[in-house]
């Protein structure tokens, strides 16, 4: 099988576990985690197999890095989002 066999085989699994998590009913902070996992994981594979950064280890880290960092400030955010403010 080949890589780009393979890394669609996992983006077909990932989606699969997608629609999965969207029609297990699981709400709040568990879900929106869940789903920014998946996602970053998805776009790893996107990243590392179709457009070839497995071959530039420098720039998969890079690329790696600010992924990571775009995922916890989305995680953050829809966190914080959801605890409700309480007066001082």
């Amino acid at each position: 099988m080949s890589v780009v066999t393979r890394a669609w085989v996992w983006l077909v699994a990932l989606s699969v576990a997608s629609t999965g998590l969207a029609a297990s009913g699981l709400a709040g902070p568990a879900f929106v985690v869940s789903v920014l996992a998946l996602a970053g994981l998805k776009a790893r594979v996107i990243l590392s197999r179709y457009l070839g950064l497995a071959a530039a280890p420098g720039w998969q880290r890079g690329f790696d890095l600010g992924l990571g960092l775009f995922l916890a400030t989305c995680a953050t955010l829809a966190l914080a989002g959801q605890t409700p403010l309480t007066p001082p």
